[in-house]
This record gives C-alpha cells, structure tokens and sequence, in this order.
C-alpha cells in the first residue's frame, strides 16, 4: 500500500477529486493548506496598503492506495491539477505499513 499526498491549487480541487473518483479511488481527505515553493508569493494591493502574501493557500488531499493504483491515482492528478504554471503543486507517494480500520478492526487493503 501507498499514502499520496497532493497538494494542489485548490480551484482544482473539484477536478481533481472527479477525477479521482474516475480513476476508481476510494477515499481522500482533503485539508486546506497554505505554503509557498518557486512562487514566493506575491504583493497585493488593499484599500491603498501594499503587502506582501508569502503564503499562498493550496488544497492538500491524502489517499492511501493498493500498490497497483499508485500510477493510476497519480496520472489522475496530475492530468486534472495541471495548468502549466508555476504553482501547479507536488506530488508525495510513501510507502504505508499497515491500515487499521478503527470500527471493525480490518487490517491491510480491505481496511481502505
């Protein structure tokens, strides 16, 4: 099993998740998030005032996956978060030892 984690732009985040659900992906945990990599944020202008947002908010989404629907799961997100500009995100595949589902007590890929 794998854990993905994609952090993304989150105005993607409905196509993302269609696309997931598309692809056969069971669950995902979605969290709002905020961080910055090449972009470095940005100045904006409010009521006159200029600052600088170094922060930018992103959309975070978790899935713990079977080995054989990790290429699946990524070509599913990167497909529908891709907008070729900077920002677009990044994605993290990790190996997961074990998946305990609390309320049966199932263990491995019938606990996902």
């Amino acid at each position: 099993m794998k854990k993905i984690e994609a952090i993304i732009k989150p105005f993607k985040l409905d196509d993302v998740k269609d696309a997931l659900q598309e692809a056969g992906i069971k669950g995902i945990t979605v969290l709002e998030a905020k961080g910055f990599g090449r972009q470095k944020g940005h100045t904006e202008l409010y009521r006159g005032a200029e600052y600088v947002v170094d922060l930018l908010p992103k959309a975070m989404l978790i899935m713990i996956v079977e080995d054989n629907m990790v290429e699946k799961c990524v070509a599913a997100i990167i497909g529908a978060a891709r907008t070729g500009r900077i920002g677009d995100g990044k994605i993290f595949v990790s190996p997961v030892e074990e998946v305990i589902r609390i309320r049966t007590g199932e263990t491995g890929a019938e606990a996902i």
